[in-house]
């Protein structure tokens, strides 16, 4: 497919799963109706509590849950490639006698208009943050993935990846040369401010990919704040869609795979790699 449109999906998600079902499928609705083959949802939007250990309370088996239901009825529904943010789901005991924390993967998954599950990658970098009253760690309730993943649709090949991801350039050169990096999202105020758009653009020039960031917005309870900023930005570095407010917000984007390939023509810097 040469061009179709691409929808970024922003939102300020809370701390009671089916208001937030009911809001993202208020947004998925918007941009089907906009004309999106692709949505990508934000990082935790099922989700997204002041208490670290919620979201252990709302996880589900793999392939089973209604999280999972309400994804694929969704893709079904409005005929969409759907990225379902993170996912909760079950991930083993850790092999350890000092540790029995219960952990989940923050799983996101790809659903495809016919409702099926093609592809879900487990989040492997694992965020954390300390600064003054500040404090974050999500490997006191995540447990690691370490299976990098991309999948190739007619849409062309997308590269999965979660928010703290961005910084570790490495792992996109394990997807084999994505068409579309997706980056569901969860910023905080500090580190957005600083470095997001810089990481996402950074992400698209050097893969020649297009980059989709979805992101959280705004207050979420006991002092968390997100960045926002939803943004869609082109294989050459440029933004073609941005989010204008702090909260929910649907922002759509051609994708246009004849430009991409110009883009990698002109510049083969794909194939110019010395080190790999």
């Amino acid at each position: 497919m040469d061009t179709y449109k691409a929808a970024c999906i922003q939102m300020t998600s809370g701390d009671v799963l089916a208001d937030n079902l009911q809001r993202a499928a208020g947004l998925l609705a918007a941009a089907a109706d906009g004309g999106a083959r692709l949505a990508v949802l934000p990082e935790f939007f099922p989700l997204l509590s002041a208490n670290e250990k919620a979201k252990l309370a709302i996880a589900e088996t793999d392939g089973d849950g209604p999280i999972q239901d309400f994804l694929a009825q969704a893709a079904q529904q409005h005929h969409l490639y759907i990225v379902g943010g993170t996912v909760p789901i079950h991930a083993p005991a850790a092999n350890d006698a000092n540790d029995d924390t219960p952990r989940i993967y923050a799983a996101s998954p790809l659903y495809a208009p016919d409702g099926s599950r093609i592809a879900r990658y487990d989040k492997i970098h694992l965020f954390q943050f300390r600064h003054g009253q500040q404090q974050y760690d999500e490997t006191k309730t995540i447990a690691p993935g370490s299976t990098p993943v991309a999948v190739n649709t007619p849409l062309g090949r997308i590269g999965l990846s979660v928010c703290y991801d961005l910084r570790f350039p490495e792992l996109y050169r394990r997807l084999q040369q994505p068409d579309v990096i997706v980056a569901p999202s969860a910023f905080v105020e500090e580190t957005g401010a600083a470095h997001w758009r810089l990481l996402l653009s950074a992400r698209a020039v050097e893969n020649l990919a297009h980059v989709i960031g979805a992101a959280q917005a705004g207050e979420h309870g006991g002092g968390r704040r997100t960045y926002g900023n939803s943004m869609i930005i082109d294989p050459w570095g440029k933004v073609l869609a941005q989010a204008k407010s702090n909260g929910d917000e649907v922002i759509i984007a051609d994708i246009n795979s004849n430009e991409r390939q110009a883009w990698r023509q002109r510049l083969p810097a794909l194939e110019n790699r010395r080190l790999s």
